[in-house]
């Protein structure tokens, strides 16, 4: 990470669309894109692969070190996430994946170790970080920082809507629930709670299209 690099941070819960957004921002700035929760996910993935307890912070910690993870640009423009040299996009997906990646973010070791793979990420011509605590502990210095956030309701239609175009079945009143948990999680952990950085423009994305969302964020860093 160099001075000169610029940074933009969005942040938010889980479904306000901020994986879709920063893709496209990133695109548009020609800058590299980093996936955090992607991180997590693939930890709490490669954890499942080696009967890993969720509670048992020591292992987590050793698996967050020694798990490789690497991102590819599919030939459809989507992101795939290499997890020990196996496609793991399809898996990290999963409900399952988010809830693990939810419980091992709440350890302070795990995200200690994880910190400076993130900052990593940081290379001209600049990068766009998406995640939940981006703008607050990863990149807190960052050029631009935006918070987006859409009513719970909403956030578990996109989710059910997603998941029901790959196949996954699910119910829209089981997903609320999850985000409603995992939204209380991420907001009450001791370690970097999920909270809007004090200089962050929040954006809420509820009945808004993301192209419009996109500009948004664009007129920001263009001014």
């Amino acid at each position: 990470m160099t001075a000169s690099t610029p940074i933009l941070t969005i942040d938010g819960p889980s479904g306000s669309g901020k994986g879709t957004i920063s893709r496209l921002v990133a695109q548009q700035l020609g800058w590299h894109y980093l996936d955090s929760g992607a991180l997590y996910r693939a930890v709490g993935v490669a954890a499942g692969w080696a009967d890993i307890d969720l509670a048992d912070p020591a292992a987590l910690v050793r698996c967050a070190f020694d798990t490789n993870i690497r991102f590819r640009d599919a030939a459809d423009g989507e992101l795939r996430v290499i997890v020990n040299d196996v496609d793991a996009t399809d898996e990290l997906r999963t409900e399952t994946a988010g809830a693990a990646a939810s419980a091992i973010a709440a350890i302070p070791e795990v995200r200690a170790a994880l910190k400076d793979r993130q900052r990593h990420f940081c290379e001209p011509p600049g990068l766009v970080a998406d995640g939940r605590d981006m703008g607050t502990v990863i990149f807190p210095g960052a050029d631009w920082k935006v918070f987006l956030t859409a009513s719970a309701e909403e956030r578990a239609e996109r989710r059910y809507k997603q998941l029901n175009s790959k196949g996954v079945s699910v119910t829209l009143a089981g997903l609320l629930r999850e985000i409603l948990a995992r939204d209380a999680r991420d907001a009450q952990r001791a370690v970097a709670p999920l909270r809007p950085a004090d200089d962050a423009v929040r954006i809420d994305t509820t009945g808004l299209g993301i192209e419009d969302v996109v500009k948004q964020v664009l007129a920001l860093v263009k001014r």
